[in-house]
């Protein structure tokens, strides 16, 4: 095989024979995950929720009395400079912690888990209970991927599948145990975390998920994160109605994402200021915000479940709209340890409900489809952030108990997906990881010489597509040791043709995973 590692067939039979009980021993590891992250998410989810309501009621309270407020002032800017400090000792904490995540899956980040996971729960506790606009959602991906990773420490041995897999895993389980929604964390984890639907990937994640759904159901109740009623499905004569939401969404969740960036920039360039600094400026905004409105405190979730009968006007709705956003951008720019999925469905949801009151208002359309609307603008807002279609739809779906609304929700996410990527945006978890990475830069894994097994999937009209083994350029530091095509498995011998659909699992040395990844996505994927 040009431009490959040869090994002895005996040990590539060896290798194979090591991975016959791997799926069993991942869907083990995967339940163990699922269990110890869904206990930590009920305990941060519980603390979080005690704490908003001390602050909140602390907020409020010192709103007609001087000395009261400069009490809260101090109390908050104390909080902000514990987080401040804990995010100068640790930076990989810093925000929401899925594109660290994302980082460590394809080795470009080094990180030292056990420290993510304690300051990582201290600091979006913080965060969370003081009120900061911010979500719990991307902290939870992070906390489940750092659990994944000691866990996989734990139990990974020579040639196993190692610590990516797990990391996934316990992804997936932060995500389902967050929002109680499991197949949402599963899909999420393949589409945006891993960005393969490998069995390998799917087992653990999928183990662990509804492993960390079921634990959290067990303590706070089956409900779905939104509960909303049941939503009447839009006749299809307003369809048309779906494509206008879909560019709305679209050209919204573009400046989103130009939103994001540009804080992240101003902050930059205070570059003489310490950390620990900037992280306190939005705990300080935040308590203004606070005592002069409590409802626009933490990531939106009460705005969201009462939009629907809220009788706001439509610049009321505007306003509230403009004021979240900034105080999102305010917050996350700084690098407080908190995520933007909650802020971003708010926003979706405000737009949602902008866009149903017009349609009632001037269009004539009946009054019980408002809520749809903001349902179907919270799916079309993520996907246009995100670039994760599958997991945008299912997403809602299992937020809002619904299920009726398959046909409209694909509409609009098709529509928005479309406009963001004519507007050239790029996933933001994508972009944001970039961006890490030229401030921190990539990891330097050479004092490691373990093996790991990589799995990738031949897509149809990729340069590899019917082609021989013998003729690919092959990278040279891999080592191809089969072939997954449907039930069965194949040594790849050089005469050997690969067609679309085949799963090729490629043994590599640990530090080069990220330079391999690169080189053989860009020869499987399609042209």
């Amino acid at each position: 095989m040009k431009g490959t590692i040869f090994m002895h067939s005996n040990n590539i039979e060896e290798i194979l024979n090591h991975r016959k009980n791997m799926h069993l021993k991942l869907v083990v590891q995967g339940i163990l995950i699922g269990l110890i992250t869904g206990l930590v998410i009920v305990l941060n989810r519980i603390l979080i929720t005690k704490f908003f309501s001390v602050f909140e009621d602390f907020y409020r309270n010192s709103r007609d009395n001087i000395y009261e407020t400069i009490i809260v002032f101090i109390t908050v800017s104390f909080f902000g400079l514990i987080t401040g400090y804990m995010v100068k000792r640790e930076s990989m904490i810093s925000g929401s912690g899925i594109p660290q995540v994302k980082g460590r899956v394809i080795n470009k980040i080094s990180v030292n888990w056990f420290k993510i996971l304690i300051y990582k729960f201290l600091g979006g506790l913080i965060s969370l209970s003081v009120g900061l606009s911010v979500g719990r959602e991307g902290p939870s991906v992070q906390m489940g991927a750092s659990i994944g990773e000691g866990l996989a420490n734990k139990f990974v041995e020579k040639l196993h599948a190692k610590e990516e897999f797990l990391i996934t895993a316990g992804a997936s389980a932060g995500l389902a145990a967050a929002f109680n929604s499991p197949l949402a964390g599963i899909i999420f984890a393949l589409e945006e975390v891993h960005r393969t639907f490998s069995p390998l990937v799917l087992l653990p994640a999928m183990s662990a998920s509804l492993t960390a759904d079921f634990i959290s159901k067990n303590f706070l109740g089956m409900e779905s994160a939104l509960d909303f009623n049941v939503l009447t499905p839009l006749p299809l004569h307003l369809y048309w109605l779906l494509v206008v939401l879909g560019i709305v969404t679209g050209v919204f969740g573009v400046i989103f994402c130009k939103g994001i960036y540009l804080f992240q920039n101003l902050y930059g360039k205070f570059k003489s200021i310490p950390i620990q600094f900037k992280v306190m400026f939005p705990f300080m905004v935040t308590a203004i915000a606070g005592i002069i409105s409590p409802i626009l405190l933490g990531g939106g979730h009460e705005i969201i479940v009462h939009l629907a009968a809220a009788n706001n006007s439509i610049s009321q709705l505007l306003i509230l709209y403009i004021i979240k956003f900034l105080l999102l951008l305010i917050c996350f720019g700084s690098g407080v340890p908190g995520g933007i999925f909650l802020p971003m469905l708010l926003l979706g949801a405000l737009l949602g409900k902008i866009f149903g009151d017009i349609s009632v208002n001037y269009l004539g359309i009946n009054s019980i489809y408002v809520l749809n609307f903001i349902t179907l603008a919270m799916a079309g807002y993520f996907v246009a952030v995100v670039k994760a279609p599958i997991t945008g739809i299912i997403l809602i779906m299992e937020m809002t108990g619904s299920f009726s609304n398959l046909l409209s929700l694909a509409v609009v996410v098709i529509i928005a997906y479309l406009t963001s990527d004519i507007l050239r945006n790029e996933p933001i978890y994508e972009k944001l990881l970039e961006r890490f990475l030229n401030n921190v830069g990539v990891a330097n894994h050479l004092d490691k010489h373990d093996k790991t097994f990589m799995e990738f999937v031949i897509e149809m009209d990729s340069t590899v597509e019917d082609k021989l083994i013998k003729d690919i350029p092959w990278p040279k530091d891999c080592l191809l040791v089969a072939i997954k095509r449907g039930d069965s498995e194949i040594i790849p011998r050089g005469n050997v043709k690969l067609i679309a659909g085949d799963y090729i699992i490629v043994l590599v040395d640990d530090h080069k995973t990220s330079e391999i990844y690169e080189q053989i996505t860009a020869i499987t994927l399609a042209d």
